[in-house]
């Protein structure tokens, strides 16, 4: 056996967890392991032309696979644009691993005075679980592996590794490394819950006459989506989910009430018994108060935690269970069965939820058959939701852009829905990025994103990045030529006083043609199919270019307004 780099190294023990894919910017002080990615067919750099990007693209990646996301940064600035793409990961509980590179060890930690010298460990320590210095290469697999262990054990979420560029650069006896295999180091199986809580939530859901199951994102991030479905099944349960947790169940699923409608709103009100299950209950589930939810002495609350941080956060509980919420609800569900059989029929007052989402939506529906120039951004996201397959990986980002498709672009399966507001960041610009690594771990699925201009202009210039890996991707842009969503609210509380919020015209079509990409601009509505259709036989990613109404608002903004503005003084 013979000598490798640190770079090396690191590259075979992500090889070992899997890994297929590594995001980032180069930098001289990566070099070794750059070289290490040369001829490996087992493990790919695709590089960005932002590290804020490539983040994004490392969080996407692990939210469409449930595997880890690597990202990689050289010293200094490399790192320092990291912040915005790490963020929403850390947010919403995504494991991403970082990896920067540190000038030499011997002259940081303090620094020396060196160029792009830059304390990289607490700059990311806000946004990680973990973070660790590599400044010995006999180091390297501990600290990698425990980067993964820290990734993936309780909430799962970010960690950083800021290695010593000497180290990256220097030498060792392969044979002195021995990579444990991931379940030799690590939990595999994760925790169940305390029986006799377990017992106690199961009777109170078995005696239950309207029992409401929600659920959040943590459905998706612990594979549980089956087993929510089952436990619906034979409770015949009412469902709702956050907006993260879109796609843990059919929204085709006989009992689904769609997030924030009204519908969902007056089961979560009026239901005797509700089942939180991986879910914080934030601001977009309203807290879990009143008046969304029934009053705590009125209803009663089980709440499933991983780490039980979130358990009684928001809203008291009855009962609070510490414990995976895959493994929690399958123990719910045999211990249900040892009570009762399974339920026939749903809740009585199921239908009149369901009514009061159809009469809802209807405006919706109407809206989105307008033949109207500007083009209603209805319209264009009901075309483009009939248009693609129900497998189809929908990307949404933006504000308004967001709320507008939230109505009419349904889910039909888990890890096929990524939106702006499905966590706690509402980070925009995610789009291009999460759409590219959607594509790369999903070849033969269909791509689309729905941005609003705003939002696609953060990371423009990754769609050279789509172009260049080949992969079609198809980026819809409703372009209202503003920040749209913060020119309504200008709109409504400053009497049409905008500043800061109009931009010029863009043509974000000529832009993909400029980089290798297809692009199509349209003003009448009678366009959108015939564009969709050209744009997917072209073969390359494609940018559609709309030209939609700049002076709709959407029904939901005020209430999003009163909710992110809540106890302050809006001007009337």
């Amino acid at each position: 056996m013979g000598k490798i780099t640190g770079g090396e190294l690191i590259k075979r023990i992500l090889v070992n967890e899997g890994v297929k894919y590594v995001f980032g910017v180069p930098g001289d002080q990566l070099y070794p392991l750059l070289d290490s990615f040369y001829n490996d067919n087992k493990i790919k750099f695709v590089t960005f032309h932002h590290e804020g990007a490539a983040a994004h693209a490392a969080d996407g990646y692990a939210r469409v696979t449930n595997k880890p996301g690597v990202v990689i940064a050289t010293v200094g600035p490399g790192a320092a644009n990291l912040i915005g793409g790490v963020y929403p990961a850390f947010a919403e509980g995504i494991p991403i691993i970082i990896i920067t590179a540190q000038n030499q060890s011997w002259k940081s930690y303090p620094d020396h005075g060196s160029m792009q010298a830059l304390d990289q460990i607490n700059l990311l320590k806000p946004v990680t679980k973990w973070n660790a210095y590599i400044s010995q290469w006999n180091r390297i697999p501990e600290l990698v592996q425990w980067a993964f262990r820290k990734a993936l054990t309780g909430r799962p979420g970010p960690v950083h590794l800021d290695v010593a560029v000497d180290v990256l650069y220097q030498t060792g006896d392969e044979s002195s490394v021995s990579l444990l295999k991931p379940d030799n180091y690590r939990p595999i199986v994760p925790p169940a819950g305390n029986p006799f809580l377990i017992d106690e939530a199961a009777k109170l859901l078995a005696k239950a006459k309207m029992p409401l199951i929600h659920l959040g994102g943590g459905i998706l991030r612990a594979n549980a989506v089956e087993e929510a479905k089952a436990l619906a099944d034979y409770l015949k349960a009412i469902v709702t989910t956050s907006i993260g947790g879109r796609g843990s169940i059919s929204e085709d699923y006989p009992s689904l009430l769609l997030p924030s409608l009204p519908g969902a709103l007056e089961a979560q009100t009026e239901a005797d018994v509700v089942l939180i299950a991986g879910s914080r209950l934030g601001d977009l589930d309203y807290w879990g108060k009143p008046p969304a939810w029934g009053d705590f002495s009125n209803q009663k609350t089980i709440h499933i935690d991983i780490t039980g941080d979130d358990i009684g956060l928001n809203r008291p509980v009855d009962i609070g269970i510490i414990g995976d919420v895959k493994v929690v609800l399958s123990q719910l569900l045999e211990a249900i069965k040892k009570i009762m059989p399974p339920k026939k029929d749903y809740p009585e007052k199921l239908e009149k939820y369901k009514e009061s989402e159809r009469e809802y939506l209807k405006n919706m529906e109407d809206l989105s058959y307008s033949d109207s120039i500007p083009i209603h951004p209805l319209r264009v996201v009901r075309e483009v939701r009939e248009f693609f397959p129900k497998d189809s990986i929908a990307v949404i980002d933006g504000g308004n852009t967001t709320v507008w498709a939230s109505y009419l672009n349904k889910v039909y399966l888990p890890y096929t829905y990524f939106s702006t507001a499905s966590g706690d960041s509402g980070h925009l610009g995610s789009g291009i990025p999460f759409s590219i690594a959607a594509k790369l771990a999903n070849p033969d699925k269909q791509v689309y994103v729905i941005s609003g201009d705003g939002a696609f202009g953060f990371h423009i210039a990754d769609l050279e990045t789509a172009c260049r890996e080949n992969l079609q991707i198809t980026f819809i842009v409703l372009n209202d030529s503003a920040w749209g969503m913060i020119k309504a609210g200008q709109t409504l509380y400053y009497s049409n006083r905008h500043v800061g919020v109009d931009f010029s015209e863009i043509r974000y079509d000529l832009i993909a043609e400029a980089v290798g990409c297809h692009g199509e601009y349209i003003t009448k509505p009678d366009e959108i199919k015939p564009a969709l259709e050209r744009s997917i036989e072209s073969k390359k990613s494609s940018v559609i270019n709309v030209a939609v109404d700049k002076n709709v608002i959407p029904p939901h903004f005020e209430i999003l307004a009163g909710i992110w503005l809540e106890g302050v003084e809006i001007p009337s």
